[in-house]
């Protein structure tokens, strides 16, 4: 009995260990995986839930706006980083030349559905392809078109194209003058009929030298301390001052229009045999070296007006004491007529109009009869205004120097002052003497004893003022002379 019940303990041993063998056997074979995503985990604070995107793969396309940069892709792995791979942005670098309209870039990434940051444009929740490709760029260039873009050019701030106004009645009612034939040319915009041409003891004030100080030389009162401005302008307080042609109501006999003949000095004059013509005129208005003796046959003897800086009388008496000028022309009916260039002119004005002598400068102590003669007074003498030779040039004579290093010094010539101050003043005019398409055929002045080229000078832009007279002549405002 103890030999049976050893054996059957034996037996039970036996199919234990073998269920125990086979029971590991059947679960090698039949082991099975649990997938994570059945797992029920807590979340993070601060995390969301993120679902899986239905397909497996899709491209993401973005168009990129039309600007003035063309985006280009790059990773900022640095610095932009997610638990699940590297952020793909967008960044900006300029371009040289031509833009593209539009441009397609495909963005692919091999991490399985990569975080997206709040800053990522055009998010879909569907998982983009991913690829090694890069985006391919086409190198067919844009068209460029050949039509220049207009653009609006602001006046510089020295120009200043506002000015005084003087409200004075005209002085004639000539139905066929230069006013009332301005509004039906091109010139009838640029035309001011109330500029003031003149400036006299009114404009002497603070407000006004504070208003002019802005521009330099004959454009307004830069430069000059408010003392001699003063002190000149205070003498020019007889109405003989306030208008050029102070004597018509004398002169008038009857005639509804002023005719006036305006001579420059260009060798055009020499032989026209226009001299008689010329003095015909009411008012006879001259500038510089106005040599008349000998010459009288080409451009006659009279001088109402006589137009002058004293730098330039200065220098037409030191160039043309040889062919005769020794000075302004003197006679009765003269007036003398300042462009003031400089603080000399205010001073030997005043030296004038009070029969002084020059207080300082390069004609200090000098009596401005030794100029003007003995009669001189300030009942003939005037002094344009600083608006007005600013007008003519702003609005006549813009000149292309205006935009260099020289648009300080760069003015008017004292002619074309002295024409277009006719044309405001007067109801017909004619020029004489002044700069025509051929002047290379004849020499620079009409009393040059030798043939002489004009000389052009970065002051003036004499070939501008030549084109401007043949505009004034074919709009019927002034008559001008050219050879046949």
């Amino acid at each position: 009995m103890t030999r049976m019940g050893f054996k059957q303990r034996l037996l039970i041993c036996f199919l234990v260990v073998s269920s125990m063998l086979g029971l590991y056997t059947l679960c090698v074979s039949l082991e099975i995986q649990v997938p994570w995503n059945v797992m029920a985990l807590a979340p993070f604070p601060g995390t969301r839930r993120v679902e899986e995107p239905r397909s497996n793969s899709s491209q993401v396309t973005m168009s990129l706006p039309h600007s003035t940069h063309v985006l280009k892709l790059s990773t900022e792995s640095d610095h932009q980083h997610s638990s699940s791979g590297v952020i793909t942005t967008l960044k900006a670098q300029p371009t040289h030349g031509a833009l593209p309209r539009q441009e397609d870039y495909t963005t692919s990434s091999r991490s399985p559905s990569p975080q997206l940051s709040a800053r990522s444009p055009q998010v879909t929740t569907r998982r983009p392809q991913v690829t090694t490709r890069r985006p391919q760029v086409t190198t067919r260039r844009p068209q460029v078109t050949t039509r220049r873009p207009q653009l609006t050019v602001k006046d510089p701030p020295f120009i200043g194209d506002s000015y005084a106004r003087e409200d004075a009645p005209p002085q004639t009612e000539c139905a066929d003058g230069v006013r009332s034939r301005v509004s039906q040319t091109e010139f009838g915009e640029r035309f001011l009929v109330n500029i003031p041409v003149l400036q006299w003891a009114k404009h002497a004030t603070q407000e006004e030298y504070e208003r002019l100080q802005q521009y330099p030389g004959t454009h307004g009162w830069k430069g000059l301390d408010f003392q001699t401005v003063l002190a000149s302008l205070s003498a020019l307080n007889t109405e003989a001052n306030r208008q050029m042609l102070d004597d018509w109501a004398r002169r008038a006999n009857g005639s509804s229009c002023i005719r006036c003949a305006v001579v420059g000095n260009g060798g055009i004059l020499n032989g026209s045999n226009r001299g008689r013509e010329i003095d015909q005129h009411d008012y006879v208005f001259r500038t510089n070296g106005a040599i008349t003796k000998g010459f009288e046959e080409d451009v006659g003897t009279r001088t109402s007006h006589y137009t002058f800086s004293t730098n330039t009388m200065r220098n037409s008496m030191a160039s043309y004491g040889g062919q005769g000028y020794h000075g302004p022309p003197q006679s009765e009916e003269t007036r003398y007529v300042f462009l003031p260039d400089h603080d000399r002119d205010y001073l030997l004005l005043k030296a004038a109009a009070m029969n002084t002598t020059v207080e300082r400068g390069p004609e200090k102590n000098r009596k401005a009869s030794v100029y003007f003669g003995k009669n001189v007074s300030v009942h003939n003498i005037k002094m344009y205004h600083p608006d007005f030779v600013r007008y003519i040039r702003n609005r006549f004579l813009r000149s292309h120097t205006l935009t260099t290093k020289y648009k300080d010094i760069y003015r008017p010539s004292t002619g074309a002052v002295m024409l277009l101050a006719a044309m405001h003043t007067c109801d017909k005019v004619s020029a004489y003497g002044f700069m025509t398409p051929d002047y290379s055929k004849y020499s620079d002045h009409y009393f040059n004893r030798q043939f002489q080229p004009v000389g052009f000078y970065i002051n003036h832009d004499l070939r501008m003022e030549m084109n401007l007279w043949q505009q004034l002549h074919k709009a019927g405002l002034i008559q001008l002379y050219m050879r046949p």
